[in-house]
């Protein structure tokens, strides 16, 4: 029986604030099809920058309440696995998969899954299918190569983390969910993941190599979350 790998990929990998990037996604897919007699993927597909799009119009537009901006980023994540869903053709199961706590029956090289309800982001589904399907393993591919200590965007001094247990990074990210939170992995999804005694592997999105690395249990650069 092959190998189930839970992948969450970040709605910023699949399409950058820069515009969509044909050629990535084409090298990403031949990449993931290229393991069809070793490995079986659950891909959850993020809203990023289309999700937070949204949500600031939204804002500015109006005082919207935290369902609403939930709802609007769990429909970015949808409008971003069906595309890649779609991209996969006959490898990919042709339901969706909106509501991680069904057990679906499959048989095809890949899954995909998107948001499912309000106070909970994609990262928590991941989670929550991993449990489901028996894998130890989420990788995220998201833009960023590490997880820091802090903020690097404004702390110059931030520190890259190559390894961190799972009460230190409940520290950086905190325990509470917010609509659009822009953090390495959510808060809530890394309680249950901790919980669950699972680890979480950050990876560059668009360096396939270490993609691929991290597909195959090798040694990666990025970031490894565990008890």
């Amino acid at each position: 029986m092959r190998k189930i790998i839970v992948i969450s990929l970040g709605g910023s990998i699949i399409i950058p604030k820069t515009g969509f990037d044909p050629k990535f996604l084409r090298n990403f897919i031949k990449m993931i099809l290229g393991f069809r007699n070793k490995f079986r993927f659950i891909l959850v597909c993020g809203g990023g920058n289309t999700a937070r799009l949204y949500q600031g119009a939204a804002r500015a537009a109006g005082k919207m309440q935290s369902d609403d901006l939930d709802w609007i980023g769990i429909y970015s994540t949808r409008l971003n696995a069906r595309l890649m869903q779609s991209l996969f053709g006959k490898s990919a199961h042709p339901e969706l998969v909106i509501d991680p706590t069904k057990k679906q029956k499959w048989q095809t090289q890949v899954m995909w899954a998107a948001g499912w309800k309000p106070g909970f982001s994609t990262d928590y589904d991941a989670v929550l299918l991993a449990k489901k399907y028996g894998a130890d393993t989420v990788i995220n591919l998201s833009n960023i190569d590490y997880v820091y200590d802090k903020d690097p965007r404004v702390n110059k001094d931030a520190k890259k983390l190559e390894k961190v247990n799972w009460a230190d990074f409940q520290k950086i990210v905190g325990t509470k969910w917010i609509p659009g939170i822009n953090a390495p992995f959510d808060p809530v999804a890394s309680i249950l993941a901790r919980k669950n005694k699972m680890r979480v592997l950050f990876v560059k999105g668009n360096n396939l190599k270490e993609v691929k690395n991290a597909i195959e249990g090798r040694k990666i650069k990025g970031t490894i979350i565990e008890n």
